[in-house]
């Protein structure tokens, strides 16, 4: 990858005045262990075939304090220095920020295996790689390279053997292996998106994210670069991708973020470029999806950089990150997951959302606000999905991904 394509990546920021990167970090992935500074005690693995991991499910308000683990960029000026480990109470919100774990260069956005004991790093820079920690001690298990430059996005198959990553600065995705103990073995398959051209605006392919469908059954990675999503085979036994569908948004919508319905037969599209998002239909046995029409963010005029949607736990509210608004949209999910309805949208309070995730529960949202160096919780009322600021934001360096426990 060339020198331009890594800035391209970061171009978004720049427009700020700031020398952080400004594309997609983070879900909520599913449930997991360990306070920051002490041993893991791993909670149930979450089984192969649940939902995506942006729409948790549903579950019983835990007591006592629970894990926030927090991506930043250390390669830039007030970034920081690596992972962050907090601790956030369930029941309020409040947010306790332990010392962080360095030496993790650039982790921009975090994964955690289903058994709990592992958590996963992308390491954004331009010669790319992914980064392993046991939570129990902290310990790096060791990086291994992804085969493309500026990684921004990493997801665990719900079987918990294969790590996927996304290459933006590269427009591909890999597969690695993972062990018993939860180190990255040697990449297995490397894809890059050679079709079709880039879209209006576009110097190449742009990988942005890479999930797994709720049935288990494909893999999805979202291109911003070429305007497709591309679903694929993941062969469980060598760890080798067969495309098998290709989706297309209108040109230059620019594709950053895919988020499921937990019924799975729906899926919502955050379209960075146009300032847009799109219900799609998706069949589960042939991994074909259908992307809607574009909608409206609620933002007004002008681009708004989308981020990323989550689902509410029930499906019945999703949830909108907007950047140059520096706001929330919330929206009704209506027909079975088929209809999405803007209701309104929330001031985040802080500067460039970056990314949101869900606690477990999904009763507190976490946004990550790239350029005010906050993280922002909100409270999620489940009857009508309306958010409330559960205290102040707490600082985080650059912050650009939140992933609660």
């Amino acid at each position: 990858m060339g020198r331009g394509d890594w800035s391209r990546r970061r171009f978004v920021a720049a427009l700020a005045g700031t020398g952080a990167a400004a594309a997609g970090c983070g879900e909520s992935p599913g449930r997991a262990a360990s306070a920051p500074t002490t041993s893991a005690t791993a909670s149930a693995p979450k089984a192969p075939g649940t939902a995506e991991a942006a729409t948790p499910s549903a579950a019983p308000t835990p007591t006592g304090p629970r894990p926030l683990h927090l991506g930043t960029y250390t390669s830039v000026e007030g970034g920081g220095t690596g992972i962050g480990f907090a601790t956030y109470d369930p029941a309020t919100g409040e947010v306790t920020v332990g010392r962080p774990l360095t030496g993790v260069g650039d982790p921009s956005y975090l994964a955690v295996h289903p058994d709990g004991r592992t958590l996963y790093a992308v390491n954004e820079r331009e010669q790319g790689a992914v980064t392993a920690v046991r939570l129990s001690d902290r310990t790096v298990l060791g990086s291994r390279g992804t085969g493309g430059g500026a990684p921004c996005h990493v997801s665990v198959h719900p079987g918990g053997r294969w790590l996927l990553s996304a290459n933006y600065g590269s427009g591909s995705v890999a597969v690695h292996p993972i062990d018993a103990s939860g180190a990255i073995g040697e990449r297995a398959d490397l894809v890059t998106h050679s079709a079709p051209e880039p879209g209006p605006g576009q110097d190449g392919p742009h990988a942005h994210q890479i999930v797994t469908s709720p049935d288990g059954g494909h893999v999805l990675a979202v291109d911003l670069g070429t305007d497709t999503v591309y679903t694929y085979r993941l062969d469980e036994r060598t760890g080798k991708l067969t495309e098998v569908a290709r989706a297309h948004t209108r040109p230059g919508a620019g594709p950053r973020h895919l988020t499921f319905h937990p019924e799975g037969r729906y899926a919502y599209l955050a379209n960075e470029a146009d300032n847009t998002v799109a219900v799609c239909a998706y069949d589960t046995r042939t991994g074909r999806l259908t992307i809607g029409a574009a909608q409206s963010t609620g933002t007004g005029p002008g681009t708004s950089y989308p981020a990323q949607l989550l689902v509410t736990p029930n499906g019945s509210y999703a949830y909108l990150a907007n950047r140059g608004h520096n706001s929330l949209t919330r929206y009704a999910v209506e027909a079975d997951g088929a209809r999405l309805r803007l209701l309104d949208t929330v001031p985040v309070s802080g500067d460039f959302p970056r990314q949101i995730a869900f606690s477990p529960d999904g009763a507190l949202l976490f946004a990550a606000n790239q350029r005010s160096s906050t993280v922002s919780v909100f409270r999620v009322d489940e009857d009508n999905g309306e958010l409330r600021l559960a205290g102040k934001p707490f600082a985080s360096p650059v912050a650009v991904c939140a992933l609660p426990l």
